[in-house]
């Protein structure tokens, strides 16, 4: 596979279980802001150990590429890890964003 995709997989391997990233945010610590679809078409190609759940879009908003019921899979994941959503069904960024590796989160 791709040295892009296995960097961007390792990111997503350090989310903390109940916390998020966005794709910007994979896209940025991986050194290119500009691959954010990048970061998706990797989280597709994912291997199972990588937590692709924990990936949301810049509002917090889930994919609909999650087997087998599209974004309700995605919003179980997150719920079975105690992650809160909003009324408008995406998840409370400010609340479960995770800042990034060597930053400490609450």
């Amino acid at each position: 596979m791709s040295p892009t995709f296995e960097t961007i997989w390792a990111l997503a391997r350090q989310i903390p279980r109940g916390r998020v990233a966005t794709y910007g945010q994979l896209a940025r610590w991986a050194g290119n802001p500009r691959l954010s679809r990048v970061v998706g078409y990797a989280m597709h190609d994912a291997p199972p150990d990588v937590p692709c759940h924990r990936v949301v879009n810049r509002f917090g908003g889930l994919s609909d590429a999650f087997a087998p019921l599209g974004r309700e899979s995605h919003r179980l994941l997150l719920q079975m890890e105690g992650v809160a959503f909003l009324p408008d069904g995406n998840v409370d960024l400010e609340q479960f964003q995770w800042p990034g590796p060597g930053r400490p989160h609450s």
